[in-house]
């Protein structure tokens, strides 16, 4: 799965309709915008399987779109290959944080680093909310929260 002599990875949320999807397209764009997307394996996940071949929230593809962003990601759910296979897996919650700790607990060939995405921002808002049960607003701070986290990960691994 990872790239040929590159890095890999994949942004997890409960759901893998709101924050996950909004992260791997803002990473992607950001890949992209550096000229560095050719060395990157970039997807999204998420820990449940409610939302699997879902595509993501309208809310976030609008906010997504309001910043010149396109997404085409369906939800799945992680799989025991994404742990062996990605460098890192970057997660929005405490929660999620400790679902894929236990996942990874049975896996032999363990690769991924799994982290908060949050641990990248550089002011320090170490969870990003889950917008489900918000508004436009709160799908634009999770926005914002991953251009932040995703632009120190982006720096800090290029």
């Amino acid at each position: 799965m990872a790239a040929a002599s590159g890095k890999s990875v994949l942004f997890v949320c409960l759901g893998n309709i709101c924050r996950s999807p909004i992260a791997e397209a803002v990473f992607r764009k950001m890949a992209t915008d550096s000229g560095v997307v050719d060395k990157w394996v970039i997807d999204s996940g998420a820990t449940s399987d409610w939302n699997i071949g879902s595509f993501p929230d309208a809310r976030g593809l609008a906010c997504l779109r309001r910043h010149g962003i396109d997404s085409d990601h369906r939800a799945r759910q992680v799989t025991k290959q994404d742990f062996e296979s990605f460098d890192y897996i970057l997660c929005m919650d405490e929660s999620n944080l400790s679902d894929l700790k236990r996942k990874a607990n049975s896996i032999k060939n363990l690769k991924a680093k799994i982290e908060l995405l949050g641990s990248y921002d550089p002011e320090n808002e170490l969870i990003i909310q889950d917008p489900y049960y918000g508004s436009d607003k709160d799908f634009e701070t999770v926005y914002e929260q991953c251009v932040r986290c995703c632009s120190v990960f982006l720096e800090k691994n290029s």
